[in-house]
């Protein structure tokens, strides 16, 4: 139940406001791309 409101607000949200949207998902992969980046790093200097 909880999860189809969640989708639902998602969809809403979307539909309303797109470009704020689509700010938030670009913020989002930028900061999981620099999380993964810096694992790697990380990763790679234990070798």
């Amino acid at each position: 139940m909880l999860t189809w409101l969640a989708i639902a607000f998602v969809v809403f949200y979307v539909i309303k406001a797109p470009e704020s949207s689509a700010d938030i998902i670009r913020t989002a992969g930028q900061a999981l791309g620099d999380a993964a980046s810096s694992l790697a790093a990380f990763v790679g200097s234990l070798a």
